[in-house]
């Protein structure tokens, strides 16, 4: 009766590409419903409090866009990676780096009172990131390494690397020893975008980053040229493309703006260098940009609704005592039924003859 079987199209079935976040966001409901039930709590008051608290004031909407631009900064980069079929999953560890670059930038030069320093943090950032993004395009071009482990190991070695440092020479001498930095000056943090919120300038960075990675990708040579070393790296040297070069320019574009994301985290809302900076924005991105189809103006909305879950998440730990890890739980389910339904891009269900 359920003899059923995958069977490869012979075309990737467009429609598919449309239905499946759909799908996979009405399976995340349902499980939700589900598992909210289990906690004993009511599913249309948990669903009301994740997704339409946060929507219902001002702050819940500004919190949701200053969630947002890290996710979207990560995101875009990442989709450039992906659409060349290089597997960067390390952003984390870059975002971290980012952070670590642009904070030791602002406490170097704490007494340096021009505008300028904020330039030269946000810079630092982005080289922070880009550095580390380098350590696993080397890997790969030079030692064949498969750049989804390394770049993934050098997450922890990342966030290691912060951890020391906080507890150590970057650490606040006058902060009764709390593993942190001195909080920056007002000449290395971003501008704040509307009095009694924490929308800041890396906001506006984030959409803007946006709009230039899809000019790039799609009225550039360059971003031909990862599409075609995407799509079949033999016909991208046979047209004199250089794979090796594509493959580092986009591991270093996605690294740099993963550092980017980290300097504004880091010179915006918090303020200072803490060992806790990301709640997971690095893995958060990756979601992001397979919702978004690797669109940098898809993932905008998709980069939102990433999170969408982490002030709704916050939320249900306020009002309804639920943990807050809920936010990583949703993300992992939706996940899982996107890669469930990207399979019928290129399979269709078939009876088992």
């Amino acid at each position: 009766m359920f003899d059923l079987k995958l069977e490869p199209r012979e075309q990737p079935a467009k429609i598919w590409l449309v239905l499946s976040p759909l799908l996979a966001l009405l399976g995340t409901v349902i499980v939700g419903f589900f598992l909210f039930r289990l906690l004993g709590k009511s599913p249309i008051t948990a669903f009301t409090t994740l997704f339409i608290s946060p929507l219902s004031s001002l702050h819940g909407i500004t919190e949701i866009a200053v969630k947002a631009a890290p996710i979207l900064l990560i995101a875009v980069g990442l989709a450039v990676c992906f659409q060349a079929q290089v597997w960067n999953i390390g952003a984390e560890g870059q975002f971290t780096l980012g952070a670590i670059f642009s904070s030791a930038i602002a406490l170097i030069f704490a007494n340096f009172n021009n505008y300028i320093l904020l330039l030269l943090c946000l810079l630092a950032g982005i080289v922070g990131g880009a550095i580390w993004a380098s350590i696993p395009a080397v890997l790969k071009l030079k030692f064949y390494t498969n750049e989804i482990l390394t770049s993934l190991m050098l997450n922890y070695i990342g966030i290691s690397i912060l951890n020391y440092l906080v507890r150590g020479i970057l650490k606040d001498p006058q902060g009764y020893n709390f593993p942190e930095s001195a909080p920056f000056s007002e000449y290395a943090s971003l501008p704040s975008l509307l009095t009694g919120t924490r929308l800041h300038l890396g906001v506006i960075f984030a959409l803007v980053a946006a709009l230039l990675i899809w000019v790039m990708l799609r009225q550039t040579f360059f971003g031909f040229s990862v599409r075609l070393v995407g799509a079949s790296p033999s016909a991208a040297n046979y047209a004199g493309i250089k794979s090796d070069r594509i493959i580092w320019l986009s591991l270093i574009i996605s690294g740099g703006l993963a550092g980017l994301a980290g300097a504004c985290e880091v010179l915006g809302p918090i303020g200072q260098l803490r060992p806790f900076i990301s709640p997971g924005y690095g893995y958060a991105a990756i979601l992001a940009a397979f919702i978004g189809r690797l669109h940098p103006l898809g993932i905008i909305l998709s980069s939102l609704l990433m999170s969408l879950f982490y002030v709704g998440s916050e939320l249900l730990q306020i009002k309804l005592g639920l943990p807050l890890a809920l936010a990583g739980i949703f993300q992992g389910i939706l996940f899982f039924f996107l890669l469930a339904g990207d399979l019928l891009i290129s399979q269709r269900i078939i009876k088992n003859q």
